[in-house]
């Protein structure tokens, strides 16, 4: 593909730049705060209290059925302790990536401190560390750590690499704009390539959110995400590279805007043979 004069952004970044995602799009990951985290800590503590008060009576009807003797009490006890305590909220946690009851009520989950899903290895750290500081200190070693930690983490998560991510932020209204004008004449002739779905969605999400970025970092994701779209557009033009994403998106906007349009007329001229 041949560069217009003007684009000199399309050369001044390579395959091997570093992403500041995975995704190239800056993440706003929230972290819980300590009232929500210390509400969903409670609800977990009474569903692992009621699971301990199951597990127990699951044992000991049967053993006083059976007349066992009094030792297995003692091996009942402690059993439904680790199953209340550990395995159970190890588990839990584990299968619903990093999710629990009390979480679900407060919107929250445990993720890596990358961001990335927690995974079996730091459920266990978790669990195993919460027997200390949830229910052997009745929370207030949890509590004290999460006040003075940043992210409001409790001893489990700074030993497992974790912390509480919130999750229910506000729906943020995504713009509607039209083809910039200094885009007007190159939109006549430009020949937009259908960009891969992933590649368009980091777009959409850098326009919606870029008034929020510092400058720096706006204009780097900018100049990698017009590098990364030139390859599906010719000409290029000799703009900015976020005005050059900004015509980009429109013109693919407008054109399957006229293709639905076109499709929707064509069943609309077959509606009455087919209603026939």
């Amino acid at each position: 593909m041949v560069t217009e004069p003007g684009a000199d952004w399309v050369d001044t970044l390579s395959e091997d730049d570093a992403l500041l995602t995975g995704e190239a799009v800056a993440l706003d990951l929230r972290p819980a705060s300590f009232a929500l985290r210390a509400a969903g800590a409670a609800i977990d503590a009474i569903a692992s209290a009621l699971l301990f008060v199951v597990l127990v009576f699951a044992f000991f009807v049967p053993a006083a059925q059976f007349g066992l003797e009094q030792a297995w009490a003692t091996v009942f006890l402690i059993t439904s302790l680790v199953l209340a305590l550990v395995v159970a909220p190890c588990l839990v946690e584990t299968l619903t990536r990093g999710r629990s009851l009390g979480r679900l009520a407060v919107g929250a989950r445990i993720v890596r401190e990358d961001g990335g899903a927690a995974g079996f290895r730091q459920a266990a750290v978790r669990a195993l560390v919460g027997v200390l500081e949830l229910f052997m200190t009745l929370g207030g070693l949890a509590a004290l750590v999460g006040i003075v930690s940043p992210r409001s983490q409790r001893l489990g998560d700074h030993l497992a690499g974790t912390y509480a991510q919130y999750e229910r932020a506000p729906r943020v209204a995504t713009p509607v704009f039209g083809m910039p004008l200094e885009l007007l004449d190159w939109a006549q002739v430009a020949d937009v390539a259908r960009m891969p779905d992933p590649l368009a969605r980091r777009v959409a999400n850098f326009l919606a959110t870029a008034r929020s970025l510092d400058p720096g970092r706006r204009g780097y994701l900018a100049q990698q995400l017009a590098f990364e779209a030139s390859a599906y557009v010719s000409p290029l033009p000799a703009v900015d590279p976020e005005l050059f994403l900004a015509g980009v998106t429109v013109a693919r906007r407008d054109r399957e805007a006229r293709a639905l349009r076109l499709e929707a007329e064509r069943l609309a001229r077959l509606a009455p043979v087919l209603r026939g």
